[in-house]
C-alpha cells in the first residue's frame, strides 16, 4: 500500500495525511536532537517506546476528561490523531529546578520549587524557541485570553495527574513540555492537548536515586538512553517483566561503562 501524503516532518515525528478528513497519522522516529537540533543522534527503538508511552498517557488523560488529539494507536510507530491548528506556544510545567531554569536563576538542580511554575516559549526553531510572556501572546494574537486560561487550567490538570501517575511507579516528574491545538466547530474553536507526552519531552528522575530516565541522558552524554526509555515503559506496565531487551538496570549500565 502506498504511503499517504506527508504533511510535516519535525525533529522526532512525521505527520501524514489521515484516512478520513480531519485526521492525521503521527509517525514516531528514532531521531534524537538537543540544543535546538545542534546535537543530533539516534536512540534505537525510541519511536516505538514513545508511541506506546504517549498512547498510554493520552488514553488515561482522556478518561479523566482532558481533551486530546489522540484517537488510537495504529501500529508500533504510528497513531491516528485529530488534525488541529497548533497554537505556536510550548508550555513548560516545572515542579523541580532543572535545565534552563537552573541556569537562568542560579538554582541548584533538584531543588523542589515552592510552587509549580508554568512557562511559555514561542515555537520557532530559527529563533531557538524564545521564552515569552502572556503580554507577548496577547500582543501578537497567538492565543486569546480565554484560550490561555484553558491552556493553563489543562496544564495544571495534566501536571497533577502525571505527578501522581509517575510517583506511583517510583518516578519524580521534574518538568515537562506540552503543546496544544484548536479544533473548530464552525466558528467556535476549542483547545485540546496535542503532540505527545513521553521521555522526549519530560524530565523523569528515579525517586530514590535521582537517576535520569529521559532525554537528558542524550543531552549530557550519559549513555543508556534506550534502556532509560524502556524502564519508564516497564514501570508503567507497558513492557513484560523479564524481557532482556526491555528492562533497564542502570547500576549494571554504569558498571559496563566503568563508572
Amino acid at each position: 500500500m502506498a504511503r499517504r501524503r506527508q504533511i510535516y516532518e519535525g525533529k522526532a515525528k512525521i505527520l501524514y495525511e489521515g484516512p478520513e478528513p480531519g485526521t492525521l497519522i503521527q509517525y514516531f522516529k528514532d531521531d534524537a536532537t538537543a540544543f535546538n537540533a545542534q546535537k543530533k543522534g539516534t536512540i534505537n527503538g525510541k519511536g516505538v517506546l514513545n508511541n506506546r508511552i504517549s498512547e498510554h498517557i493520552f488514553t488515561l488523560l482522556d478518561a479523566i476528561g482532558v481533551p486530546t488529539h489522540f484517537i488510537r494507536r495504529l501500529n508500533m510507530r504510528e497513531q491516528l490523531i485529530r488534525q488541529v491548528e497548533i497554537v505556536p506556544i510550548e508550555v513548560v510545567v516545572r515542579n523541580v529546578a532543572a535545565g534552563s531554569l537552573s541556569k537562568r536563576l542560579g538554582i541548584e538542580e533538584g531543588v523542589k520549587l515552592p510552587r509549580t511554575i508554568i512557562e511559555y516559549y514561542y515555537k520557532d526553531d530559527a529563533l531557538g524557541d524564545p521564552m515569552i510572556s502572556d503580554e507577548h501572546i496577547a500582543a501578537f494574537g497567538w492565543a486569546s485570553q480565554e484560550e490561555m486560561h484553558d491552556i493553563a487550567d489543562l496544564a495544571i490538570r495534566v501536571n497533577d495527574f502525571l505527578t501522581g501517575l509517575f510517583a506511583g511507579v517510583g518516578i519524580k516528574l521534574v518538568d515537562f513540555k506540552l503543546e496544544f491545538g484548536r479544533i473548530w466547530d464552525n466558528d467556535y474553536g476549542r483547545i485540546i492537548l496535542a503532540d505527545e507526552i513521553s521521555p522526549d519531552g519530560c524530565r523523569l528522575w528515579d525517586m530514590d536515586t535521582n537517576e535520569k530516565m529521559d532525554k537528558d541522558r542524550f543531552r549530557r552524554d550519559l549513555g543508556g538512553e534506550a534502556e532509560a526509555y524502556q524502564e519508564v515503559a516497564r514501570r508503567l506496565g507497558l513492557m513484560p517483566e523479564g524481557e532482556d531487551s526491555a528492562v533497564l538496570d542502570l547500576d549494571s549500565h554504569r558498571k559496563r561503562r566503568g563508572k
